[in-house]
């Protein structure tokens, strides 16, 4: 099995490493090669700095959709992960289900790199550690607290980064919306003000997420308390304020929080850039 790139597979010093290499000046690792990138799903984020960061490696990237390979019904995802390795030196996928990117890595004697999937979202986490560190100049002891739909693919690999690094990560969610299998140390609680006072960092994401508009009025019921105002906000006087876009301002935060002085969502965009770079410059040192 090929290297499957997920920030629960990474080891501290791994992390630490593409944080690293995200900050230096480019090397061309994928001179002559091309670069699959399969989306299931819609991105603006994720194409754009996965192509970018291809490209400033000296490589090709393809955008590649599900009715031009029809994987399950034209032919077998094995089948396609072999014929993609043919052309190009790294496939990766934002899909669904986990469980396409685990057959794909299974099959693929190239390396693969999760882009996004129902479970987690690691590049997205690696743009996150970067901006903290950035802003702080460690991860190590930065008080993360993330507000909102904890059980969800950002929250999971924040908190499986935040782990790895040493952040303290409080999640403050409505009871039922916590995170499962959350890595140890995660604190969790449904009081909001308690999770976010003295805070460094104070994260959230949007409430509906594709795929759950069935859900859509129950959860902006639901979650309205975890709104991030202005008042929620000062209880961390000190704290940055994170979104991993797309954002609904209005709903999960106000616009006067995350078009405020204290927000860092900008430079967490750009870095999604540097932090897929860095850890496409990592997989090919790992050969």
């Amino acid at each position: 099995m090929t290297h499957l790139l997920s920030l629960e597979r990474l080891s501290t010093d791994d992390i630490e490493q593409i944080l690293s290499l995200a900050e230096v000046e480019p090397t061309p690792v994928l001179a002559g090669k091309g670069a699959a990138l399969y989306f299931e799903k819609p991105s603006a984020r994720t194409r754009n700095s996965m192509e970018l960061a291809v490209h400033q490696l000296g490589g090709h990237p393809v955008y590649l959709t599900p009715a031009e390979l029809g994987i399950g019904s034209r032919e077998s995802v094995e089948d396609i992960a072999r014929t993609l390795a043919c052309y190009h030196g790294v496939i990766a996928a934002r899909v669904f289900d986990h469980d396409l990117l685990t057959a794909l890595a299974v099959a693929s004697p190239v390396p693969v790199v999760n882009m996004l999937s129902e479970t987690d979202h690691p590049l997205q986490g690696l743009a996150d550690l970067l901006t903290i560190r950035q802003l702080y100049g460690r991860v190590d002891g930065v008080k993360v607290t993330y507000v909102g739909d904890g059980d969800n693919n950002v929250a999971r690999s924040l908190a499986q980064g935040c782990a790895a690094l040493g952040a303290p990560f409080t999640i403050a969610a409505p009871e039922g919306y916590w995170l499962r299998r959350a890595p140890a140390g995660t604190r969790q609680t449904d009081d909001v003000a308690a999770a976010v006072r003295d805070a460094d960092i104070v994260y959230t994401d949007v409430w509906v997420s594709m795929g759950q508009d069935d859900e859509a009025e129950h959860r902006r019921t639901i979650f309205q308390r975890f709104q991030v105002t202005d008042k929620l906000l000062a209880l961390a006087p000190n704290a940055y304020f994170m979104h991993c876009l797309p954002a609904r301002r209005g709903e999960e935060v106000t616009a006067s929080v995350i078009d405020g002085p204290r927000s860092a969502v900008w430079r967490q965009a750009e870095n999604r850039m540097h932090t897929a770079r860095g850890a496409l410059m990592w997989l090919f040192q790992q050969d």
